[in-house]
Parts: structure tokens; sequence; C-alpha cells
């Protein structure tokens, strides 16, 4: 596979006076920090604590004391890390390297480190994750240092690194759901601060990874960094829309349609590439009736340029129900359920709202399957490498910017402010 620089253009190919979505400014302190008083917020708490509340506040308390401790007197190399603050400030700061890593850790470099779908309204300030913070959680790294426990990566090897902390152990963990370990609390995550844990961001010099012989997998042959970046999470997220229904599907109808549902309205906070990873995977798959609902037009000429259909929101209104539907948007999943046909499947990447409204009647009616939730990304990541090592699967495609990492508060703010869809930075 060639390099991506070599087929990708070097800045964003999105004219902003194209843009026709009404974007969201970005909120400064003030009004990010008062969004905390709404219900979504007041709902999100409960889940973060409802178990492995006390290691977390161990945690909190661990990483506030350490950071003290070596802004007094300090004892690691210092390295760079990206910090996002309110009003789209991104700025690299300096902070205490990671420790060595533990029996079964390791120290990872990020090579490739790519931007994700929720970054955009994170950097933004209007999601329920508090800034400022360390961003990013999707890479490829080279690991530096491991655990003496540790038997299937060296240092020197590229690794694909899971935005999820797992450990690989617990039961959970075995029985290939490692989105829901029991050995950290939930939504144990990198790049989003402190409702995730504090596990640093990707967009920095160095990483500690916890578990490293459950949670890092080694970048296949020939598979570029750059295009295998997102693997951590967005790619991954788009397989599980359909990696598991379409051969079952297809082998009853080849010509089934996937229906594709990114924004609906003009209020465009998350960006496409998940929608895009989805209707390419979906290809990869055998699929060859792919539609994606979307309001913007770059993104529609991105999914044209992909192979896919590409429809305006109002063009549903006279769509037929599809029998596999992935609801990938922020906007009310009501209007997914609507356009899935009988005994048809509707899959949901969820949102950050306390509740939607379902249409019940008319699901009892047409027998339809929802899956709603956050992928277990580490399970997912063998399928989606092999299915990038074959050929199949030429995630670049998606990749709207390639920068280096040196260039990371321009080339993120460009990203969030000027409509990009998947922006990849090479360290």
């Amino acid at each position: 596979m060639r390099p991506i620089r070599s087929i990708l253009p070097a800045k964003l190919p999105i004219d902003p006076s194209t843009w026709s979505v009404r974007r969201q400014r970005p909120r400064g302190w003030l009004r990010h920090y008062t969004s905390f008083l709404s219900p979504d917020a007041a709902a999100a708490m409960p889940l973060l604590l409802e178990r492995n509340r006390p290691q977390r506040l161990r945690r909190l308390a661990a990483t506030a004391g350490d950071s003290a401790v070596q802004r007094r007197r300090p004892t690691r190399p210092r390295m760079r890390v990206l910090t996002a603050a309110p009003g789209a400030q991104l700025r690299w700061r300096e902070a205490p390297a990671p420790r060595a890593p533990g029996p079964d850790g390791a120290i990872v470099h990020p090579i490739a480190a790519a931007t994700c779908d929720i970054d955009c309204p994170l950097v933004l300030g209007v999601t329920q994750l508090a800034l400022p913070l360390h961003l990013g959680h999707e890479c490829v790294a080279e690991v530096l240092s491991v655990g003496e426990r540790v038997a299937t990566v060296r240092p020197g090897d590229r690794v694909v690194v899971p935005f999820q902390i797992s450990c690989g152990a617990c039961l959970p963990c075995r029985a290939g759901r490692p989105g829901s370990c029991l050995a950290v609390p939930p939504l144990s995550a990198y790049g989003m601060g402190l409702a995730t844990g504090h596990f640093g961001g990707a967009f920095s010099d160095q990483l500690a990874v916890p578990y490293a012989e459950a949670m890092l997998v080694p970048l296949p042959a020939g598979v570029d960094a750059a295009a295998a970046a997102s693997v951590s999470d967005n790619i991954c997220d788009a397989y599980r829309h359909v990696g598991p229904h379409l051969p079952a599907l297809l082998d009853a109808d080849p010509d089934a349609e996937v229906l594709i549902l990114a924004c609906l309205s003009r209020r465009a906070t998350f960006t496409a590439s998940t929608p895009l990873y989805t209707g390419l995977i979906a290809r990869a798959l055998g699929a060859r009736n792919v539609t994606l609902v979307d309001s913007r037009p770059h993104v529609r000429a991105h999914a044209e340029r992909l192979g896919l259909n590409a429809l305006r929101p109002r063009a549903l209104r006279w769509h037929a129900p599809a029998p596999l539907v992935a609801h990938i948007s922020a906007d009310p999943i009501a209007t997914a359920l609507a356009h899935t046909a009988p005994d048809g499947i509707c899959t949901s990447s969820g949102g950050l709202h306390r509740g939607a409204r379902l249409p019940m009647l008319r699901m009892y009616v047409r027998r339809a399957t929802l899956h709603v939730g956050i992928p277990h990304t580490r399970a997912l990541m063998p399928s989606v490498l092999e299915l990038m090592a074959d050929g199949r699967l030429r995630a670049e495609l998606v990749t709207t910017n390639v920068a280096p990492l040196d260039d990371a508060p321009r080339a993120l703010r460009e990203h969030c402010l000027c409509g990009g869809t998947k922006t990849v930075l090479m360290a």
C-alpha cells in the first residue's frame, strides 16, 4: 500500500464558502461550565460512578497529587501534551512523562494520531466532558518499553492502541466484551479527561498502556500507520454497525440496502468519518446498495467519491425502509427506526442525551431490532485489520488532512472550525 502522503492532498479539500450547514461557535469558559447544570450532564454522573467508585476517586486523587509533586520537585522527564480548553483553545503544554511501566504495562510513542468524530464537539465545548483535557484517543504507536509479564509485544513494535482501557482477564473481557471491563471504572478511556479517568491523550509524545498484553494489537505488515490510526475507535465503531449483520442479510438478498444516517439537521457538530467508514466497510463486505444521508454537501460529495449513494435528508420522505439501518447521528433515533424495514436491524452509536423518544408501536408491528451502545473496540480490531491487510478496506480514503504532529494546534483548529472529516497527525 502506498504511503498516505502520496495519495492525499496536504490541505483540506474543503472550501469554507461552500459550507451550508450552520456551525456552532466554540463555547467559552462560562458557557461551557454552566452546561454541566443541564439534565443531560446530571444523568451522566451516576453512570460514571455506578461501579468501581473508590478506584475512580483514588485515581483522581493520585493524578492530582502526582501533578503537584512533579511541579514542585520534578523527578521524571517532561513531554508535550496537546491540551484543549474552552473557546477551542488548542495548545502544547509540558507534562511529566509516564512512570516506568508496571509488570503488565507498556509505554508507547504515538506515531500516527487521528481525530475522532467526538473531538470536534469536545473542542467546541458542547459535550459533558469537562475542559481542559489532554486530547486524542486514536493512534498507532511505537512501543518504547514493556513490563516483565508482557510477551506479545516488544520495544520497537508498531501497534494499534484501543481507546478503551481493558484488562483482558475479567469475565466480560474473556467473553469478548472489553468495553465492559470490570477491572476499571465505566468508560475508562484515553483522551477525554476527568470523565474517563485521566489516562492521557494520544496527541502527546508518550502514552501509558496499563494492560499491554490485553490491549495492544500489532500493526500488520503492509498496513500504513496513518491509514490505521482510527482503528482505535471510529473504524471499529463503523464495523460493528454492519459486520455482524451483513453476511446473513446478503445471503438472503444480495441487493439488500444498507442505509446510513449521519447529520440530518443544520446543526453539524460531530464529524462524519464513522458514517463514511461504515459505507466503505459495507462495500468491502459485499453490499451493492449502500446509501448515506447527510445534510452537508461536502460529506455527500465525499460519499459519492467512495462509491456510495448520497441523499439529502429531505429525500428520506420517499425512501423505502431498509433491512439494515446505521444511526450514526446526533439527531433523533426515531427517524432511523421509522426507516427500518420489517424484521430489520437498526444499529445506533447512541448519544450524549439522557433519553430519546422511540416509535414503540412501529417497532412492535415491524419486529425491529435495535442495537445501541459503545463498541467493544479491542474485540473488533483483528477483523478490521484483516480487511485492511488484504486490501478490501482502504480507510485512508476517508482522511481529509495529514499534518505533522508539531502543527497539531493549527491543524486541529482548522479541522474543527472548517468542516474537516478526518485529520491524521504524524510524528
